[in-house]
């Protein structure tokens, strides 16, 4: 999407281009709400609405969000007319995987609600759920829950569809334009401040999804939102093509087991990963906090708090973690010229520090991957010996490079230090 100008003022400025984001500016414009302006710091869809394999049903539990599930549905079969775009739905259906009796009596009763509201969900048997999806055992389940009317689409042209739209009716888009503080007088909004310059509006609303937290608080707002990174597991093209099935949940690991394609569509697949077993999350550190924090476990408490960086100040001027830089434009004029080093730049206030975050994702099953003499309960087998699977057979396996993290996090912060620094006017100084 091409960049735009950024105007002096807008009725409402949107922050955040994913899909809530875009149908916000689709649905005011058609309301009537004039100078929308939608703000975006990297793409539309580049967040979490980009990701998902895009799920949409109205088998929920909860009546309101089954109403909600019904109109979302109706305005995706309604797509191709307003806004005006295809999204690829696929009506196949929503299929839950029961395995043991306190699931299948709460889905029942959920079924009841669903259908007291008009959703055409059922309660069926294993070999009725095995007969709309072959790749299941029925043995290994007790009953499924199914409902016909649900589906997937494809979220990223959702998003661009709402977008085109809004623009098409006046609505102003503007990608790569971060947002770096809002101003406020009392409870009023004045202003949204950006890299690029400042925004006069009566009107915030944000749609940042799992950024929302630092948007609240940049109007003084405290917005209960933690990002949570999660994984997305790639596979390769089944050969032959599987058959039309619905979209199949494994309730008891919450794993979909199906799998978006290249090319926008979904086939099925049998990963299967017991989550809530182990995960970690944290600020990737680099080699050399690595290996500070290797050497202080185990360590007492008092080794820590005098070895350690206690704050993210000290973790990214020592070097022992990474973090992604950005330069804040609209700095209070002083007179002088911006510090070189870092640390004069972060305490000066003329450069904000994100952490990177890293998530560590091994539960015992999912050891699996790179061993294949694990029993059912996901315990190696030392009788048995295991197949050898590392980082070359991975890259091998997928046709592409598997790269050191530590690599790649070095390069995400060193890219944006130097970006904010020429975007600060510091120029590197020849010998």
């Amino acid at each position: 999407m091409a960049s735009v100008s950024l105007p002096e003022s807008a009725g409402v400025v949107i922050i955040g281009g994913g899909v809530i984001g875009a149908s916000i500016a689709f649905h005011l414009i058609e309301a009537g709400v004039r100078d929308v302006l939608v703000l975006e710091r990297d793409e539309p869809a580049s967040g979490s609405s980009g990701k998902p394999i895009g799920g949409v049903r109205a088998q929920f539990s909860d009546p309101l969000n089954i109403r909600l599930g019904q109109r979302s549905l109706e305005a995706w079969r309604e797509f191709g007319a307003r806004p005006g775009a295809d999204i690829g739905l696929r009506s196949v259906g929503y299929l839950f995987l029961l395995t043991d009796d306190a699931d299948v009596a709460t889905f029942g009763r959920g079924v009841e609600v669903q259908n007291e509201l008009g959703v055409p969900s059922r309660i069926i048997t294993p070999r009725e759920a095995l007969a709309l999806c072959p790749y299941l055992d029925p043995r290994t389940i007790t009953a499924a829950a199914y409902s016909p009317a649900d589906g997937y689409a494809l979220p990223g042209a959702a998003v661009t569809g709402y977008l085109r739209a809004a623009r098409r009716h006046g609505a102003t888009v503007r990608t790569r334009c971060a947002v770096t503080a809002i101003e406020t007088d009392g409870a009023a909004v004045r202003a949204v401040r950006t890299r690029d310059g400042t925004v006069r509006t009566p009107a915030v609303i944000c749609a940042a999804g799992a950024w929302s937290g630092a948007i609240g608080a940049m109007a003084g707002v405290d917005l209960p939102v933690t990002p949570l990174r999660r994984q997305i597991a790639l596979t390769g093209p089944l050969t032959p093509p599987p058959p039309r099935i619905p979209f199949t949940l494994d309730f008891g690991s919450t794993l979909p087991r199906g799998f978006r394609e290249a090319d926008g569509s979904v086939t099925s697949g049998s990963l299967r990963v017991r989550f809530n077993e182990v995960e970690a999350r944290g600020i990737a550190l680099t080699r050399r906090g690595r290996a500070l924090y290797d050497e202080l476990v185990g360590e007492p408490a008092e080794q820590w708090e005098c070895r350690f960086p206690a704050t993210e100040r000290e973790l990214a001027v020592d070097e022992h973690a990474f973090f992604t830089y950005e330069p804040v434009l609209d700095h209070p004029a002083d007179g002088r010229r911006p510090p070189r080093e870092l640390a004069g730049l972060l305490d000066s206030g003329r450069l904000t520090a994100t952490p990177i975050v890293y998530e560590d994702f091994l539960p015992r099953s999912a050891a699996g991957i790179f061993q294949s003499n694990l029993t059912d309960t996901g315990i190696q087998d030392t009788s048995r010996p295991g197949a050898h699977y590392d980082a070359h057979w991975l890259s091998e396996a997928i046709g592409r490079p598997v790269h050191d993290s530590f690599d790649l996090y070095a390069a995400q912060q060193n890219h944006s230090l130097e970006r904010a620094r020429r975007a600060l006017g510091i120029v590197e100084e020849t010998p």
